[in-house]
């Protein structure tokens, strides 16, 4: 089990309040911020380069507790600014032609649809997507019978951003590369909160953000990609960093993921990153990802046994997310009503996954998203406050 009393202590924003929102912006350990405002420090006292030189080992080694994270080296990440640069800086690198398929999630975010359709007016490939099983997952047997050797990419959502869902990747992933299909995997609400093995994912292409369950800063991100594949892409945009200016009419890519990367960055925040991830893998991985499934299912189970609540999750696996209802209230109500009780929670509205909410006929649901440090008394207070709504 893990040991809530230092989670907490290692988290003084959790105090006085109930925060359920780790699927949006979590609460970073204290370590996390310190990491960050020494750097700041640092720079004010010397400048943003030496700075920087001083900690090259540093940042190297936030590659490397990533790369233990998911089980990949260091090489095959990418550190970026968000999830949303990751997945897009893979997904436009992916040569596309006329006829190409494109396939995307029922459940998929709306920044990666918006990217595949601008894709695909641009080269002439096709939009299509996966049907969503009766459970609301990932179709496997749909899938099968999709995938040709016209398909160039999958776009795999792990968890989607409006649910507890917790799809079929590594199964969907098999499918699609016995095809010649490239499979990216957006980990943007697992990476974590449940476990991330490349390997056994078998995927192309991973990208996730620092903010959410990891607890790093805003502003951060990465991208993992397939060792053998990222010396044979060219991304579309380079600098001085993904490749060196070889001759007056030259360039050479950098030779591992690092040209999916650019020079400027925020030096704090990837520091910060790096922290965060540390962090969660000094606590044992497997434990955190438990106590968050527990204190998720325990808030499902207790929604449902309200009259007026409808608890919105899908699929047969599930994640920390908690998604649901209130009769008689818009979502936007029940998280503007709870905020005075010192209750966070966030909406997620139809935009954002629009084809599954269209399908579900719904058009915002309220997400609360417990991770470990919030206590088990923090779940039967929110519950009872939800229940008092009027």
């Amino acid at each position: 089990m893990v040991n809530i009393a230092r989670l907490r202590a290692d988290t003084p924003g959790c105090e006085g309040q109930i925060f359920l929102d780790s699927a949006g912006s979590s609460l970073p350990p204290q370590v996390v911020v310190d990491t960050q405002i020494a750097h700041l420090r640092r720079e004010a006292e010397i400048g943003g380069y030496r700075a920087a030189t001083e900690r090259l080992d540093d940042l190297h080694g936030v590659k490397t507790a990533i790369g233990q994270l998911i089980n990949a080296p260091a090489a095959a990440i990418a550190l970026s600014d968000s999830a949303s640069r990751s997945w897009s800086d893979f997904f436009y690198s992916v040569p596309l032609r006329p006829g190409d398929r494109i396939l995307i999630s029922g459940a998929d975010y709306a920044s990666n649809a918006i990217a595949a359709l601008q894709r695909a007016r641009q080269s002439g490939a096709v939009v299509q997507t996966i049907p969503s099983d009766g459970n609301g997952q990932i179709d496997l047997a749909a899938l099968e019978t999709m995938v040709d050797e016209r398909v160039k990419l999958v776009s795999l959502v792990h968890v989607p951003t409006n649910g507890g869902l917790a799809n079929p990747v590594a199964e969907a992933a098999r499918i699609a590369r016995r095809a010649g299909a490239l499979v990216l995997l957006d980990a943007c609400q697992s990476a974590g909160q449940l476990p991330l093995d490349v390997a056994e994912l078998d995927v192309d292409a991973l990208s996730a953000t620092g903010r959410k369950w990891l607890r790093g800063p805003r502003g951060t991100g990465f991208l993992y990609v397939r060792p053998e594949l990222a010396t044979t892409m060219e991304p579309t945009r380079l600098d001085l960093h993904s490749a060196e200016w070889t001759g007056p009419d030259k360039y050479t890519l950098a030779a591992d993921a690092s040209r999916f990367e650019f020079w400027e960055c925020d030096i704090a925040a990837r520091l910060g990153l790096g922290a965060a991830v540390r962090y969660l893998l000094d606590q044992s991985p497997a434990e955190i990802y438990a106590a968050i499934a527990e204190r998720a299912e325990l808030l499902r189970a207790a929604l449902c046994e309200l009259p007026r609540v409808t608890v919105r999750d899908q699929g047969l696996r599930h994640a920390g997310i908690v998604s649901f209802t209130v009769d008689g209230l818009a979502p936007v109500q029940v998280r503007d009503r709870l905020a005075p009780e010192r209750i966070t929670v966030t909406v997620s509205h139809r935009s954002s996954t629009l084809l599954d909410m269209t399908a579900r006929d719904l058009d915002s649901v309220v997400r609360a998203s417990p991770h470990a440090f919030v206590s088990f008394e923090d779940l039967d207070r929110f519950v009872a406050a939800v229940a008092a709504l009027e």
